[in-house]
């Protein structure tokens, strides 16, 4: 029982926190024998030819923004198209991206999904680096520039933007965990990108050379992961580059939040079976260390070991004389105590953000286990039922 207990709180830590500590100390490490990268200046006149993918489903109210923010990124003249695919959309989407004449449409009535419009819309593309961002995100002037320069080496098969989360002052529960979370995903993915590759891109910004894109099933949860994935394992890197950013609003409240948080869960699950050979660490190595560290743990057992300490911590009180175990059940009950508190301020619309951090952490571990549940019954459409955002 105490081998089960200290061998779970171990990968707990490892997951959520060791990973990182242990990701800082090889760059260290590195650093030393190699240096830092140092970050590139772009020489204009040797980028690639791109063209933005955006595809957009009812994105009526926000589809302006994003066609204005679109216009008014810089990339030298001539090399950069710009594709709306629409697919499916039943309000005035495509109406409003015909009055623009600086874009291309695609559009059809029909609605297959995320993937199959995606597929649809690489099809018409011939120039040498594909760039994908979500019709509802913002990016930066300079984005499309600082992620186009990292394909000069030739061992970059992909390059993933960061994602940001626009959080107000006074932020609930939804818009303070997920910011909390994406400022250390961020961290992490600038550590994974400097060892060796990013683990997986994420859909509001990232991009492929044209000649590695591989078609995913229809009925993929995850493309943007899939997709970027598939590449690593063609044994080319990933590379994070955090200054591109696209800019979102938070979920509109925790319900979406977890509504989306689930919906991502089976996409992990799916991934994990359709990548399962990069599990093999001697065929993939530092990737599959770095995959199965990041993702893979965070996926599968993590969340099921959560419970099964705090059920053998609450035994090992009754059989073990030894005071750490009372210790850290005290711990474990305070933590999920403030989890509780996070729950009850978020309904009474109470803002302590210090509440909220332990409520998310244990909102994004139950969507796992609900996650896995939804994707073993099949209950997970690929068709992205979209997550309502704060305005």
């Amino acid at each position: 029982m105490k081998t089960a207990f200290w061998t779970s709180i171990f990968i707990i830590f490892y997951t959520y926190l060791g990973y990182g500590i242990l990701l800082y100390v090889l760059i260290l490490i590195k650093r030393m024998f190699s240096g830092k990268i140092a970050s590139g200046s772009a020489n204009e006149k040797r980028l690639p030819s791109c063209t933005l993918v955006i595809a957009a489903y009812n994105e009526e109210a926000f589809i302006r923004e994003k066609i204005k923010n679109t216009l008014s990124l810089r990339y030298p003249e001539g090399k950069l198209n710009i594709l709306f695919i629409t697919d499916g959309s039943t309000d005035r989407t495509p109406d409003i991206l015909r009055e623009f004449p600086g874009v291309k449409l695609l559009h059809e009535p029909e609605r297959k999904g995320k993937v199959a419009a995606i597929h649809r819309a690489v099809e018409q593309v011939n120039t040498e680096i594909i760039i994908f961002t979500d019709a509802n995100t913002l990016l930066n002037k300079d984005a499309l520039i600082y992620i186009a320069e990292h394909y000069e080496d030739p061992k970059t098969g992909a390059v993933a933007g960061e994602k940001r989360v626009h959080q107000e002052e006074k932020a609930d529960a939804g818009s303070t965990g997920e910011g909390f979370y994406w400022k250390y995903e961020s961290q992490l993915k600038r550590w994974d990108s400097e060892l060796y590759s990013v683990v997986g891109a994420a859909g509001e910004l990232f991009s492929v050379r044209r000649q590695l894109y591989q078609p995913v099933p229809d009925d993929t949860i995850l493309d943007d992961f899939m997709i970027s994935m598939l590449i690593a394992a063609k044994h080319y890197r990933i590379v994070y580059e955090p200054r591109s950013y696209a800019v979102e609003q938070a979920s509109a409240n925790i319900s979406e939040e977890l509504k989306r948080k689930v919906r991502i869960a089976a996409g992990g699950i799916q991934s994990i079976l359709r990548l399962k050979n990069l599990l093999n660490i001697f065929r993939y190595g530092i990737l599959s260390f770095q995959y199965i560290s990041h993702r893979v743990l965070r996926w599968t057992i993590t969340p099921f070991l959560l419970i099964l300490v705090i059920l053998l911590n609450a035994k090992l009180c009754f059989h073990s004389s030894e005071l750490i175990y009372p210790l850290l059940f005290s711990g474990q009950i305070a933590f999920y105590l403030l989890a509780l508190f996070g729950m009850i301020f978020e309904h009474k619309k109470i803002r302590i953000k210090i509440f909220f951090v332990p409520y998310y952490f244990c909102i994004m571990n139950y969507a796992v286990l609900a996650g896995i549940k939804r994707y073993i019954y099949r209950q997970q459409s690929a068709i992205w039922e979209k997550a309502s955002r704060k305005s």
